[in-house]
């Protein structure tokens, strides 16, 4: 499922160019601005002392003012004392005001800014994981990490820094014109000229670099992307001596960044340039219209100078907003990208582990029933095409056939990974569809061919199937899994880290930590995806030998390609094409004579021999 622009037809930087300020896109980014509520008492408190900042900022050239105005014998004004000294200390007390209210301003803003940001990357991510797994075949691991760190970053900049900032210039700007205005109406209206022209400026400026931003985070991602890919893939990469290839493919990447980048600066030394000339060129303007009127008497010298420092105030206002501007449209052009995320319909699975806990205890009973389906991303073609078939509580059912019949596949829609087009699949006698998600895979375990583990300590990867469980259980599942054994010959035991995805690990040693694993979680029904596969025969003997022990009592659903090793199950279905063609004991199919089981028991036979 594609929505809201995830859709494979929209680029990235073409869904850029859709990031501009307007009441659409403010709508969507108030649902982010929402996360700063439960912190909106130090917000405010945050907005108060930025205002006391700017507000005091403000008072600083009248200060000087006064103070100039003493020195040339000219009557203070805004009711300050007639001596230098005096003016001088209390110019000493608002500076010191100053420094205390822009300390709290800043701490109070980051504070807020970085736990709602922290609460937005627990939600994205949370969101991420619960997505369905459709979600996950139509992105690359890159595309998906660039949005919980890069665009995050993006946002995480604009919310501690570039919002209370805009905010503050705001102040500066509306505060600076009306006492420049009041300070000199003629000066004021020979300094606004020129702003018409800046405005126009920006717009054009501001337009230009929205897009070379957004391509620039973009290319970024891509180069991110190669990273990790390759990262994991290391073992590839080093097997077809390909490093030099991937290191070429990430410097092409890295060269189309700088490309974009170097593009982006030719518009912001240029924008500089001309908003330099501009706002300096307008300051002496002003310099040379206010000395003639201190020449005819209109302006005393305290006066021009409270001028021209706030003319220096709007100035550097207006000449950060287009840099501030740019900053919000990518800010809003990543937010999009998280919202995306956060929009998308999502499995039924709680935050709180307590609303995650088995509701409903199945028995064992599934039901197939006239299933037909196809994978999201090739609806053309059928994977499964109306099968059925049904496996008792405690049965051993095996499934059987050529690669690409739809084996996996099976184990996937027991895991409610994905949902059929047509038919039923049956829990005891109720459709998957009326039971919750959590219900199944906390009752489901699955052993697959390729174990992947986290890169923690084996401890750790044998209780990710039961969080709560004890050592004493976790060594006792190892035990069970004939895993303790090799586990207790490394020098730290349980605390051995495994390293990324169990690489220190042999592939035996990984298949029996996943048996450990889900013995731990005592399933009601198991799904063995090819267990023993990719094994060496000393392993196998082993894995096979835990294998019985966790498949003892349980509904097992076995996905086999060494026949060897399904002989005793209750029942082998023989799929091909996505239609169950055969289906019996060992025994009753080896009698077929010119059935798929028995041509493929003869193949594997000659194969081995």
């Amino acid at each position: 499922m594609a929505r809201n622009g995830l859709n494979s037809s929209s680029t990235p930087a073409q869904e850029f160019t859709k990031s501009k300020i307007n009441k659409e896109n403010i709508q969507k980014i108030s649902a982010l601005l929402a996360y700063i509520k439960p912190y909106k008492s130090k917000f405010m408190f945050g907005m108060v002392f930025l205002l006391l900042s700017s507000v005091v900022g403000l008072a600083f050239p009248a200060i000087i003012q006064v103070m100039v105005d003493v020195a040339t014998d000219k009557a203070p004004k805004y009711g300050l004392p007639n001596s230098i000294n005096q003016i001088g200390l209390i110019a000493f007390g608002i500076l010191f005001i100053q420094a205390v209210v822009s300390f709290f301003r800043i701490r109070l803003f980051v504070e807020v800014a970085e736990k709602a940001l922290a609460d937005i990357r627990r939600d994205t991510y949370f969101r991420m994981i619960t997505l369905p797994m459709n979600f996950f075949a139509n992105r690359r691991v890159g595309e998906l990490n660039s949005r919980i760190s890069s665009d995050l970053s993006q946002i995480q900049d604009t919310l501690t820094t570039t919002l209370a900032e805009m905010i503050r210039q705001v102040i500066l700007l509306v505060g600076g014109i009306a006492i420049l205005v009041y300070v000199s109406g003629k000066l004021t209206l020979f300094l606004l000229a020129i702003m018409p022209v800046v405005v126009v400026a920006g717009i054009f400026f501001g337009k230009a670099l929205r897009k070379i931003s957004r391509d620039a985070q973009d290319k970024l991602a891509e180069s991110n992307t190669i990273v990790e890919e390759t990262l994991q893939g290391i073992s590839n990469v080093k097997a077809f001596v390909n490093e030099a290839f991937e290191a070429s493919r990430y410097d092409k990447s890295l060269r189309e960044v700088v490309k974009i980048a170097l593009k982006g600066a030719n518009y912001r030394g240029l924008f500089a340039s001309f908003i330099v000339f501009c706002l300096f060129g307008a300051i002496m303007g002003v310099l040379w219209y206010g000395s003639f009127l201190v020449k005819q008497g209109d302006l005393s010298v305290g006066d021009l100078l409270a001028y021209i420092f706030y003319s220096f105030f709007v100035g550097a206002a207006m000449g950060s907003f287009p840099e501030m501007y740019a900053n919000v449209q990518k800010a809003i052009g990543a937010s999009e990208r998280v919202l995306e995320i956060l929009d998308e319909e999502h499995e039924p699975i709680s935050m709180d582990p307590k609303n995650n806990e088995i509701k409903h205890v199945l028995n064992g009973d599934i039901s197939f029933k006239n299933a037909f389906f196809s994978y999201p991303s090739r609806p053309d073609i059928a994977v499964l095409n109306g099968v059925s078939f049904e496996a008792k509580a405690g049965e051993k059912i095996a499934i059987v056939g050529p690669s690409g019949a739809g084996k996996s596949t099976i184990a996937g829609l027991i895991l409610r990974f994905y949902n059929l087009q047509r038919g039923s699949i049956l829990f005891d006698g109720h459709s998957i569809e009326d039971l919750a998600v959590t219900d199944i895979r906390n009752q489901v375990a699955i052993v697959p061919q390729d174990v992947i583990l986290f890169g923690g300590t084996i401890k750790e990867n044998i209780a990710y199937g039961k969080l709560s469980a004890s050592d004493k259980e976790i060594e006792e599942a190892a035990k069970k899994a004939n895993a303790h054994q090799f586990i207790s010959g490394f020098p730290e035991g349980y605390e051995t880290v495994v390293g990324e995805r169990g690489v220190k690990l042999s592939g035996g040693q990984r298949q029996r930590i996943a048996i450990a694993r889900a013995l731990l979680k005592d399933p009601v029904i198991l799904i063995l995806d090819e267990a023993t596969s990719s094994l060496d025969s000393e392993s196998e003997k082993l894995v096979q030998e835990a294998l019985e022990v966790l498949m003892k009592d349980r509904t097992s659903i076995i996905i086999a390609h060494r026949l060897s090793t399904i002989r005793e199950a209750d029942k082998i279905i023989v799929l091909d094409h996505g239609q169950i063609v055969e289906s019996g004991t060992h025994k009753e199919l080896s009698q077929i004579q010119e059935g798929l089981y028995k041509r493929l028991s003869s193949l594997q036979f000659e194969y081995q021999n």
